[in-house]
């Protein structure tokens, strides 16, 4: 890993993935201060140590360090800085697909063989080998997911490359103590306030509870609603999704956004009156729900009760392309601050969620495709840390749909 050094403060990095390999912009100065050439198409997730990235590199999983960490200290804290680099170390996965952080675990699914292999989040990227992990076998390949707890204990999906319907929660030693096979064309999770889970399928969402699956019907006459990109918060028990309902579509472009509550199992839907793709969805510091829109603007809504209750305007109109894996708008999110890229003016955009103002916009050199966060945070430090720490944090638990199957 990179050598860290210690510094008086630091602030957020923007890792950047584009067509020719990964760069790091400093939110400080909006300097790009590391660039890491890298082939191919790659994807993006926080590792969980709030230091490290993990680069989805077709067959495994790539470290990537991005340099910044805070240490809790009794009533302050310690800051260190260094440079970024693409580390060597990897995670072999077939085809490597989705990132879920929970509990202190991160769990890297392989849809090429239909597993996950589950570490210690702040052990990710410190010299813990696969090998020392633990491997859940879903039983055959497919695009899927894992939420791991820390009890041991693991939701899987189960399918096959052909389809896939059935979500089991395993305990620690494998027995499958609930299962649901109502929940076709599974993609998508995310992790509510009190710990319920979302699942996203073909036919209205599920939510597992702890112990039992709940599934939740949609409105009479309506056969197909799928929410595949779904979006949680610890301060929220409603997870915000995309709600779509045309089974036909080529590329459906939905106005609407689904708030699911697993405190009733119901859900309700909020017109935005413009359009949004699956980088648009994110969660705010008080659990607001986040979408970035077509017209550019990014709406605040309340999930309780549904009411938009700003409208920022943040980037250029634009309109999702045919091609999911070309350039577009992305949102993310980290403490206060929403990051929101603009592909075609080759910009990236902060947004403070609570005073709806824009505070800095950067020009890059290059057409982002994906980021990611880094503030040097691990989500167990942040309790601690926020009486000290020199910006706001919030950490999210997000679901997020990287493979395109409903674009």
């Amino acid at each position: 890993a990179s050598e860290l050094k210690e510094v008086s403060s630091i602030t957020p990095r923007v890792v950047i993935a584009h067509e020719d390999g990964l760069s790091v912009l400093d939110t400080a100065t909006g300097e790009i201060i590391s660039e890491t050439e890298l082939s191919g198409f790659q994807r993006l997730n926080n590792s969980g140590d709030g230091r490290h990235v993990m680069v989805s590199d077709g067959d495994k999983f790539i470290a990537f360090d991005a340099a910044l960490k805070s240490r809790p200290h009794g009533d302050h804290a310690h800051h260190y800085a260094g440079d970024p680099e693409l580390r060597d170390l990897a995670y072999d996965a077939p085809l490597a697909g989705h990132v879920v952080l929970h509990d202190g675990l991160t769990a890297l699914f392989s849809d090429g063989d239909g597993t996950a292999l589950i570490v210690p989040s702040d052990q990710v990227a410190e010299g813990y080998r696969p090998a020392d992990g633990v491997l859940v076998e879903s039983g055959a390949p497919h695009h899927g997911v894992a939420v791991p707890f820390e009890d041991g204990s693991v939701l899987i999906t189960v399918g096959t490359e052909e389809s896939r319907d059935t979500i089991e929660y395993r305990d620690a030693d494998g027995e499958v103590l609930a299962e649901t096979n109502d929940c076709p064309g599974i993609h998508g999770e995310a992790v509510a306030a009190g710990g319920a889970t979302v699942f996203g399928c073909n036919d209205g969402p599920v939510v597992f509870d702890g112990t039992e699956f709940h599934k939740i019907t949609p409105a009479a006459g309506v056969d197909y609603q799928r929410s595949g990109n779904l979006a949680g918060s610890p301060h929220s028990p409603i997870i915000l999704g995309d709600y779509k309902v045309d089974q036909d579509a080529d590329l459906e472009r939905p106005t609407e956004i689904n708030l699911i509550d697993t405190r009733s199992n119901t859900m309700q839907q909020v017109e935005l009156d413009s359009s949004y793709w699956f980088r648009s969805l994110g969660r705010g510091p008080a659990g607001e729900a986040l979408v970035l829109t077509y017209d550019g603007h990014l709406k605040v809504i309340d999930p309780e009760s549904g009411e938009i209750t700003a409208d920022i305007p943040a980037i250029e109109a634009w309109e999702e392309k045919d091609t999911w894996q070309e350039p577009g708008p992305i949102l993310q999110v980290a403490g206060n601050i929403a990051y929101i890229t603009d592909a075609e003016k080759q910009e990236l955009v902060l947004v403070d969620i609570t005073t709806g103002e824009v505070t800095e916009r950067f020009s890059l050199d290059v057409a982002p495709v994906e980021i990611a966060v880094v503030d040097g945070v691990a989500p167990a430090d942040a309790e601690q840390l926020s009486g000290g720490h020199d910006h706001d944090h919030d950490h999210d638990h997000e679901g997020h749909d990287h493979e395109g199957h409903d674009h």
